[in-house]
């Protein structure tokens, strides 16, 4: 080789490491599209705290090596859709959604960029992956097991108050697909008749809707309330538990932050710590991991909490043996 293309050689090199090195060392970038509101109290804001505290545990930092743009949708379905297509506008490395409600618009609004799907309900029946083993498309994450756990709950509250013979079901009707709601109806359906409950399905499909509904059980004379799986609603315990104190229902939610907010109890994956779980899946990704081969992961566990002191306001007395196999007991 003569000198000349020789040092051009090295010069060319020389150039493009640093190109090469900035590639590599730039922020990974996110998108993250929430159904909830941009501040606490609402649940579904601790819990993309909760993801971001997972990506800080693996490595990344905001600021340093982590760029994310929060959207936040404030229970507007509509205002879903458009975040969505901004959000695979903007081309991010991954978009992070919270829940199945944040999930779908952001899988038709991009069908290449990978989304991350925090607490998916039913994610083969919604349509979001092929198996929970190989979900096949652009959409991973972890699932809260919406429809197998009703049945749980439902016994639970039957267990917990005395004489109970009928129950409320606040249900958001458009909350996951038709296929994963008809799930969750004959869940509970089956079970209310297998304990022998008359059951009352009560739709709220925004939040304006829930006065009406608590109105709605009163009249039917209810004596417990449970709140179905839903995002909407889940953003909405604070309100659901003091309707429910004022309606004196006794009443179960399907995550912890409802007895945290005054309600009997609850029962179910612990929100925060699956949010925390999913980090790992952007990790992988960033990784170089492909999202249709990264299995859908279940919660690792479950909790059951109760708040005694909502138990004594309602007068009910809740056994020793009951207390002892509940996760958290909020005095």
């Amino acid at each position: 080789m003569r000198r000349r293309d020789f040092t051009a050689g090295l010069l060319l090199a020389a150039a493009m490491r640093p190109a090469h090195a900035q590639r590599q060392d730039a922020p990974r970038r996110i998108g993250i599209l929430s159904p909830g509101r941009s501040e606490p109290p609402d649940p579904t804001f601790n819990m993309l705290n909760a993801f971001l505290k997972g990506l800080s545990e693996l490595g990344y930092t905001e600021g340093k090596n982590l760029v994310v743009e929060r959207q936040f949708a404030n229970g507007s379905s509509d205002r879903l859709r458009e975040l969505a297509a901004e959000l695979a506008g903007r081309k991010p490395d991954i978009i992070v959604t919270i829940s199945t409600t944040a999930a779908r618009p952001a899988r038709q609004a991009t069908s290449t960029i990978p989304i991350v799907a925090i607490g998916m309900a039913d994610p083969v029946a919604d349509e979001l992956v092929a198996s929970l083993a190989r979900p096949g498309g652009n959409v991973t994450g972890t699932t809260f097991l919406g429809p197998e756990l009703v049945a749980k709950r439902l016994q639970l509250l039957q267990e917990v108050v005395p004489g109970l013979s009928r129950v409320a079901a606040l249900l958001h009707p458009n909350a996951y697909s038709e296929r994963t709601m008809a799930g969750i109806r004959s869940e509970m359906e089956v079970a209310a008749r297998t304990l022998g409950l008359q059951l009352q399905l009560v739709p709220a499909a925004n939040p304006d809707q829930i006065a009406g509904a608590f109105e709605a059980m009163t009249s039917a004379r209810a004596q417990a309330l449970i709140v179905m799986p839903s995002p909407m609603l889940f953003g909405e315990y604070r309100r659901i538990a003091a309707a429910a104190a004022s309606s004196r229902f006794p009443a179960m939610g399907a995550a912890r932050e409802f007895a945290d907010f005054g309600g009997l109890m609850a029962y179910g994956a612990n929100q925060s710590d699956l949010a925390r779980q999913t980090a790992a899946h952007a990790d992988r990704i960033f990784k170089g991991a492909k999202p249709a081969e990264l299995p859908v992961e279940q919660p690792i566990k479950f909790e059951l909490v109760i708040n005694l002191r909502t138990a004594r306001e309602l007068g009910l007395t809740v056994a020793r043996a009951f207390l002892l196999v509940a996760d958290d007991v909020i005095e």
